[in-house]
């Protein structure tokens, strides 16, 4: 179930989907880069403003599903303008600033993005752009990422698929919100 809080600017209600944390797991490929299966965690919160504020952490995995080691982290800010527009930029971990534009789809959670603007610092590796794609299906959150460099066309190099992290606070919240239930618990399901 999608929340909208009270607080939410008006203008974000598109990207309410977003909102929460969420953790699960994914691939990485690409030429040149390790393979591995990764963790990942990520945050989208608001403060009020026009913007929601992004945070990813990914970790590489080993066969167990324990964490290695950090793979790549990442923190940015997402708009929305009333042409279902959507515009992101990102600050990444191995020195690159990207700024993304695209669009939420007609009538279903998805959000296809395209690098317009990269800028590098000389420690980071080759890149040229991307694309993404995120989706929220069936109350999880799915998304699959391409990337460029000089030596490798745009090919898909990661994925991964997320579900909601649910806070004490919040199954407390939910409890409440269910009101009075019967004392012996089945009633509640005839």
């Amino acid at each position: 179930m999608i929340e909208i809080p009270s607080d939410l600017h008006p203008d974000l209600v598109p990207l309410a989907f977003l909102l929460g944390n969420w953790a699960g797991a994914g691939v990485s490929d690409f030429p040149g880069a390790e393979q591995c299966n990764f963790g990942q965690e990520v945050s989208f919160s608001h403060d009020g403003r026009d913007f929601l504020e992004y945070v990813s952490h990914t970790w590489v995995l080993d066969a167990e599903g324990e964490k290695v080691r950090p793979l790549e982290s990442e923190s940015g800010y997402w708009r929305i303008d009333k042409d279902r527009k959507v515009e992101v930029v990102m600050s990444r971990d191995q020195g690159v600033i990207e700024i993304w534009y695209g669009e939420l789809a007609d009538k279903k959670p998805q959000i296809d993005l395209v690098t317009d603007a990269v800028a590098r610092t000389a420690a980071s590796g080759p890149y040229n752009g991307g694309k993404r794609l995120y989706g929220y299906v069936k109350s999880d959150l799915m998304w699959v990422g391409e990337k460029a460099t000089p030596e490798v066309e745009l090919r898909p190099y990661m994925s991964a698929h997320l579900k909601k992290v649910v806070t004490p606070e919040e199954v407390e919240q939910m409890a409440k919100s269910l009101g009075d239930l019967p004392d012996d618990g089945i009633a509640f399901f005839k």
